[in-house]
């Protein structure tokens, strides 16, 4: 899988006009309209879930080419998305090359990229890298809306609306950078949003994070999908793997994982794999949730914050999500980018593009962490 990534990153623009190849933005012709070759080399969410993930699989397979991969992506974009920024003329993001990362408003925009920029600078120190970590860290600190209780919240698509998503969007990122920095606020800020959110969203009968919460009506969304859990105990992870040993929030955020990662247990399919709707049998079995899902509950097995024998949910995870792994590389049944919606029959019906990018991040790291499981 990760070879497939090297392979398909080209880290080269097309110009839509005549078709011509550029490796850099440099010396390109005034009239051109350039495109990203690979959608890998974008600045979006979920390739900084696979910077990570490869940076990942590079120290457990003792393989630099993966890591180089990571640190060569960020060199890529901080070298052309300036070209990009001044032609922008408030295009859509998602449609616009580096969009994420020239409007920088969401959660989406910073969170993942941003946790992957950090581990980047990490070996790779430059000044231009340290400077967008400070903007970023500002952007989460102090421009996100929230409730009172702080808790990040979306002004859609009700006002306000926590999306499950964001405890990934925030805490990979701000426990990363209370762990740069040595800043104990934004160890504080990230454990207080995992509470809150379980606060919100979490079902206590069925052991699951709903997808959202409103605050019009103080009341849960109807959907328990698969990917919002996947997104929700990632983020708790990535906080216990750098919270400082002392922190007294630690306890209660340990106590907060195992019983979210042992009530999301309870819906492993036959085959090692977890529905879409995750309480729905009727909905497709989803490869990125089962990621995201065997990833958490082996790096808990691992680090001791479950016993060894769980590690089988986690092995017959693999197997379920293994099964999705094409002879070629590729992933199959990952569910296409999902909003919240009130009706069901919305996440039924989510398209799964062969090798949709919400899903090679999670796949690589569930699959480096299962290789870490005891024998």
């Amino acid at each position: 899988m990760a070879d497939v990534v090297l392979r398909a990153a080209t880290f080269r623009f097309v110009d839509k006009k005549s078709g011509k190849e550029f490796a850099s933005t440099k010396d390109v012709p005034v009239d051109a309209k350039l495109q990203i070759e690979s959608p890998y080399n974008d600045w979006r969410y979920w390739n900084g879930v696979l910077n990570l993930a490869m940076i990942n699989a590079g120290e457990v397979l003792h393989d630099t080419t993966y890591i180089n991969f990571a640190v060569r992506n960020i060199a890529f974009d901080f070298e052309n998305y300036q070209y990009f920024e001044k032609k922008y003329n408030g295009e859509s993001k998602w449609e616009y090359p580096f969009g994420q990362q020239i409007v920088m408003e969401d959660l989406d925009d910073v969170g993942a990229m941003g946790a992957s920029l950090i581990e980047v600078y990490r070996r790779n120190r430059q000044d231009r890298y340290r400077d967008c970590i400070d903007r970023i860290a500002a952007n989460v600190t102090a421009q996100q809306h929230r409730l009172e209780d702080s808790t990040i919240v979306r002004p859609v698509p009700q006002k306000w609306t926590i999306w499950a998503d964001d405890l990934y969007m925030s805490v990979s990122l701000l426990s990363r950078i209370g762990e740069l920095t040595g800043d104990p606020r934004y160890f504080d800020d990230a454990a207080r949003q995992v509470v809150n959110f379980h606060k919100h969203l979490f079902d206590e009968t069925r052991g699951l994070m709903a997808h959202c919460w409103y605050s019009v009506g103080n009341r849960q969304g109807v959907a328990f999908w698969g990917r919002a859990n996947g997104w929700t105990l990632m983020a708790q992870v990535n906080l216990l793997e750098r919270l400082p040993k002392n922190h007294p929030m630690r306890d209660t955020l340990i106590a907060l994982l195992r019983r979210h990662v042992l009530g999301t247990a309870r819906w492993q399919g036959a085959r090692g794999l977890w529905h879409q709707l995750l309480d729905k049998e009727d909905s497709f079995l989803e490869t990125s949730c089962s990621a995201m899902i065997t990833y958490a509950i082996a790096w808990s097995v691992n680090n001791g914050y479950l016993e060894k024998r769980y590690a089988s949910i986690a092995l017959r995870g693999w197997e379920g999500i293994a099964s999705k792994i094409l002879p070629d590389g590729e992933i199959d049944g990952v569910s296409a980018g999902t909003e919240v919606r009130e009706d069901l029959a919305y996440y039924y019906c989510r398209p799964t593009p062969l090798n949709d990018p919400h899903g090679t991040g999670a796949v690589l790291l569930a699959g480096t962490e299962v290789l870490r499981l005891p024998k």
